[in-house]
């Protein structure tokens, strides 16, 4: 998969792939919503393969085709564990570590993540858009900022969406008004933090380290049920930005009262200076008309600090509030975090490939006449719509290359073809046997002690 870079706000650049696919469109999905028990239960019965014996034999090869892909995608969820160890937040960064096999630890643990999350059909969402689509957001009406100076990379990965209606009040709760919006089914997302010789300001360092994000660290989150609008606030260290009523309500009520106070307490401040420079015994004394002035300029000063005090209150509740309602929007979401996230997608990734083996190969098992790719992956959808009615953009391709890999796929120019059951389960079975030889060695080597006996 090719990677380009592109230009984003404040400065910083984030990597996005050619692969990546518009966030609120019309696109079918590729993920199959569908269990694997369910498939094949409905493969089974589906009358295209005859006898009880061929149902038995086409379940044992599913169940060998689901046990290699659990075994090479074990060996991937173990390469994502141990290379996560160095760039885990919640472990501190040991300074012995060799700096070059820390940084290729990275892009091993980058490189094999994304090939999980695209195995487990999440495409990648592009930064310009989730910007986008946050000035259209519709569910929560807080604008969010981030600084983004603290993150080398920021990457968003999604898979499977819908659309909902959304309950939009105006005119205070008066008027309901019905918005149609995307929603994303899962959410991955990745944050790379940038090491600490990558931050040139010793400011901005502090802030990364009071905000207990470790410099060199990758952040992965996932969520569930996010819409597209609200992407933008799943970045960490979301800050809320108050919109212009809300300045307005807090700025003119200011305004209304602080203007008089000031111009009643102008003409003061010449007689308070006085007053005061007298008790200090820096000027002379003064008349008793001149010290009540004082005490007036003191009761105007002590009533414009209680105006500007409280509108700061007001402000900070303000504040508060909508940071509560971004909290609560996303609390309920976030599903798991870091390292906690590499058992489901590893185990997502496992099962979509399997279902789209399994659908491959049983197209073409019992095909009456050789397809060509268009038509299996033709056929295919339309039985997962009339039997499941899920519309989905079958990976035929992806499909296919597995069923080469494990030599199960016969071409003869176009046309395609599958081995049969027993030639099938007797070719996944010695894949299955290669994996571990150290039986097979030692059977070998007694039947050569009993042979030379």
């Amino acid at each position: 998969m090719r990677l380009y870079r592109v230009p984003i706000s404040r400065g910083i650049f984030m990597q996005e792939s050619l692969t990546t696919q518009n966030a609120g469109s019309d696109e079918r999905d590729q993920f199959i919503p569908i269990r694997k028990s369910d498939i094949i239960t409905a493969l089974t019965e589906s009358g295209l393969l005859l006898g009880s014996e061929q149902h038995e034999k086409f379940r044992q090869l599913c169940r060998l085709l689901g046990a290699i892909f659990h075994y090479e995608y074990f060996e991937q969820l173990e390469t994502l564990r141990n290379d996560y160890y160095y760039f885990n937040p919640e472990i501190p960064l040991d300074p012995k570590r060799d700096p070059q096999a820390i940084e290729q630890a990275r892009v091993e643990l980058l490189d094999t993540l994304e090939r999980v999350l695209k195995g487990a059909n999440y495409v990648e969402v592009p930064l310009a858009e989730i910007e986008q689509a946050h000035e259209e957001r519709h569910a929560l009406k807080v604008k969010v900022e981030t600084t983004m100076e603290h993150y080398h990379q920021v990457r968003f990965f999604r898979r499977g969406h819908h659309k909902e209606q959304i309950d939009i009040r105006k005119w205070l709760g008066l008027r309901k008004n019905l918005v149609e919006a995307w929603v994303f089914d899962n959410v991955v997302l990745m944050v790379t933090i940038k090491l600490p010789n990558e931050i040139k300001s010793k400011r901005r360092l502090k802030e990364l380290e009071k905000s207990q994000l470790r410099p060199g660290s990758i952040l992965i989150k996932y969520f569930r049920h996010i819409a597209s609008t609200d992407l933008h606030m799943l970045f960490p260290k979301v800050r809320v930005v108050m919109s212009l009523y809300d300045k307005l309500t807090i700025a003119v009520p200011a305004l209304a009262g602080g203007i008089p106070l000031i111009a009643n307490l102008l003409p003061t401040l010449t007689v308070l200076f006085l007053v005061a420079g007298f008790y200090l015994g820096l000027t002379s004394p003064v008349e008793h008309e001149q010290v009540v002035k004082a005490f007036a300029a003191l009761s105007g000063l002590a009533a414009l600090g209680a105006l500007i005090m409280r509108q700061r209150l007001k402000y900070e509740r303000l504040s508060l509030k909508y940071q509560k309602q971004v909290s609560d929007h996303v609390y309920f979401r976030n599903i798991s975090n870091n390292s906690g996230i590499f058992d489901y997608i590893v185990g997502a990734a496992e099962e979509q490939e399997c279902k789209e083996a399994f659908l491959a190969y049983y197209f073409l098992l019992v095909a009456s006449t050789p397809p060509d790719q268009e038509m299996l992956d033709a056929r295919i959808e339309e039985w997962l719509s009339t039997t499941f009615g899920v519309d989905i953009d079958f990976e035929v391709d992806d499909a296919l290359a597995k069923l080469h890999r494990l030599r199960l796929l016969k071409r003869e120019g176009e046309e395609l073809s599958v081995l049969p059951l027993d030639d099938a389960l007797v070719v996944l079975d010695r894949i299955w046997d290669r994996f571990f030889l150290f039986a097979n060695v030692a059977d070998g080597a007694s039947r050569d002690e009993k042979g030379a006996v």
